[in-house]
Parts: structure tokens; sequence; C-alpha cells
């Protein structure tokens, strides 16, 4: 049977059980023989890849290697896949650079190597870290099936000081925020913005954004946002707005079925 994570209770009180008790939860998620067996055929065919054609049709490989980005869901779109790395990075026309996605951006770069005329190995200790990426991706996925606030949580820790580190301007880096799906959820469900925000042209979401994350947490610089108190205050207000919703949703549907039983007695 495979290790799955235990979270008993949810929101803040969910997270902070899980953070106390992450380390040795994630290590027995590792230890899982999926996982180990992952590691394993990795390693050994990873750096043996001498054509972006092998990754694509390399079905087991490009799970894995998908997963270590988040793309996942991306599994059976090898053509795509396959375009996304052999444009490259370097011309601002690569499909990867006019993706608002920039997790293509990023595994593009980790597979670039690939569409040389002469391909070589991976650079040296990457194939470590697709290990690592995937590693932390997939307990996520683990954490999800139970709890999708708390997968989110995590991956606004993750991503959010990784974020801050790429970009050279705020607002680039507001911009690649609203291309992630797990930060934009994220913060636009902090910032107590409606669905219908997304609606909107980016540049108008990106003005109130930052509007809101001033008057929210004090500032919109999202340097300062990544760092360990304004993060800890932007996950605490995105798991209450999450349960008050979820809270909500479920009293509406309570004082629904309610009103059914009064009609269906009368």
């Amino acid at each position: 049977m495979s290790f799955q994570p235990v979270i008993p209770i949810s929101g803040l009180a969910g997270w902070a059980l899980l953070n106390r008790t992450k380390d040795r939860q994630e290590a027995s998620f590792n230890a899982t023989p999926r996982l180990q067996r992952d590691e394993v055929y990795v390693r050994e065919t990873l750096p043996k890849l001498r054509s972006v054609q092998d990754l694509v049709e390399n079905r087991r490989l490009l799970r894995v290697a998908l997963g270590a980005f988040g793309l996942q869901d991306d599994l059976d779109n090898r053509a795509f896949i396959r375009k996304i790395v052999e444009d490259g990075t370097a011309d601002r026309s690569a499909l990867a650079n006019r993706l608002a996605d920039k997790r293509y951006l990023a595994f593009a770069g980790a597979f670039e190597h690939l569409t040389r005329p002469s391909a070589t190995h991976m650079p040296e200790g990457q194939v470590d870290q697709i290990i690592t990426q995937y590693r932390k991706r997939e307990f996520e996925i683990a954490v999800g099936t139970q709890d999708q606030s708390l997968r989110l949580a995590m991956a606004l820790q993750r991503e959010l000081p990784q974020l801050a580190d790429q970009y050279s301007s705020d607002t680039s880096r507001w911009f690649a925020l609203l291309g992630n799906p797990p930060l934009r959820e994220v913060l636009q469900t902090s910032l107590g913005l409606p669905k219908e925000f997304g609606k909107l042209d980016v540049d108008t979401q990106v003005a109130r954004m930052r509007r809101a994350a001033e008057k929210r947490f004090g500032t919109s610089d999202l340097q300062q946002l990544g760092q360990a108190e304004a993060l800890s205050a932007v996950t605490r207000r995105f798991l209450v707005m999450t349960q008050l919703r979820e809270t909500q949703l479920s009293l509406s549907g309570s004082a629904t079925a309610l009103l059914l039983l009064q009609n269906a007695r009368r």
C-alpha cells in the first residue's frame, strides 16, 4: 500500500499540523516503492537522452520530467511539449516565451541541451534537481487529494520566493504570477477578488491586485511578500478565506435543502 499524508483537519489547524509533521511524512512518502522506482529509472535514463524525440517518446520519463515542473497534465500533449523544447528559450518568438504560464519556460530551459546539433549530457546536478522537484510536487499532489487548499499553500511557499528572484522588476513578477495558476489562485483568494476578476484585461488585473495587496498586506512588492513573515500572512489569509468560502457554501446548501424539505411538506 502506498503512503498517504495524514491530515485529519483542515484550515489553519491543518496547516500547523502539516508543518509540524511534514519532514517525517515527506520522508515516508519518498520511501514508497513507486517513488523509489521512478528515481532509479530517471537516474539511469535521463542522462542518456540525445534528442527531444527521445524525451517525448519515453512516456515514463516524460511523466517524471513534466511532473517536476507541475506540468503532469500535459503528458498526452507530446507534440505540444516537443514544440516547447525545440523552440528553446533564446528567441522572443519561442513558444515558451509567448505562453503566460512560465512553467513551460522553465521546462524548455531544463531540456534545451537536447536541441543542439550534438546533444550533450544534462548539466551537472540537473538530474538531482529534477528528481527533487518531482518528489516535492508529488507529495503536494498527495496532500491535495485530501485538502486542496493545503496543497496550494505548499505551492505558495515554494514558488513565490522563486518568482521574486527570477525577474528584475516587480511589474514583470506580477505578470508572471498571473501566468502561474497555483499562485494566481492563492493571491486572488487571499485578496478577496471574485472569480469574474479573471475576465478583465491583464494590465487591469495587475493594477487591481497590486492595490489590493498594498491595502491588505501593507506592500505590493512581491519580493517583500516572498519574505517569511509576509509569506506567512498571505498563507494564513488564504486558508481563512478558503475555509470561510467553504462554510458559506455549506450553509447555503443546507439552507437550500431545508427550503426544499419545507416546500415538500406543504
